[in-house]
């Protein structure tokens, strides 16, 4: 067999074996899809799945700089963030998920885990560029859409804030959080 197709079957070994809940077996197979191929960075990435099914936050973070380090990419700088902010190390959270929203301005745990440490740490403002980075490719997700107004109310921007429930209640008018929040703005003005 030549060492891309070792490669591609022990990775999808890997993955089956993770699927299953077989955590040994899928470290054994991405280990062998990694002595395959080096570099790619799914192996790895898989690895520090399996690491943190394990609750070995150190091993799956070396994982996951390994994948980021071969191919930077979101999965791994969203998988190195959850790993920061568990330690409490909050900006380079910050950093590592600003990041991977940039490669791919969908990934939810990127996406959620900002907003998270944003309303944490007083970065809110900082935030709202990826929300609407993300309903520039979703404009009918209402739970983003409904996460910003509530950003823009923490920024002093009602007017705006009030807009962005607007546009939820057009699409849905049974919306009840966004009933709620501007009925709530609107008795404040």
């Amino acid at each position: 067999m030549s060492g891309h197709l070792d490669y591609e079957i022990n990775k999808e070994l890997g993955e089956c074996y993770l699927f299953m809940g077989d955590l040994e077996k899928a470290e054994e197979y991405y280990l062998k899809a990694a002595g395959a191929n080096g570099s790619h960075p799914a192996p790895y990435l898989g690895l520090a799945t399996v690491a943190v099914h394990r609750n070995n936050l150190d091993e799956a973070y070396g994982h996951y700089r390994k994948a980021a380090n071969l191919e930077a990419g979101d999965k791994a700088l969203a998988g190195m963030g959850l790993i920061e902010m568990e330690k409490g190390e909050t900006e380079t959270a910050f950093d590592h998920f600003s990041q991977a929203l940039e490669f791919n301005p969908e990934n939810m745990v990127a996406l959620y885990s900002l907003i998270r440490l944003g309303h944490g740490t007083g970065r809110v403002a900082e935030v709202m560029p990826y929300l609407e980075g993300y309903l520039a490719i979703d404009p009918l997700k209402h739970d983003i859409r409904y996460t910003l107004a509530g950003c823009l109310v923490v920024e002093g921007r009602e007017a705006e804030a009030k807009a962005q429930l607007e546009r939820i209640l057009e699409h849905d008018p049974t919306h009840a959080c966004a009933t709620e929040l501007k009925v709530h703005l609107e008795r404040a003005a």
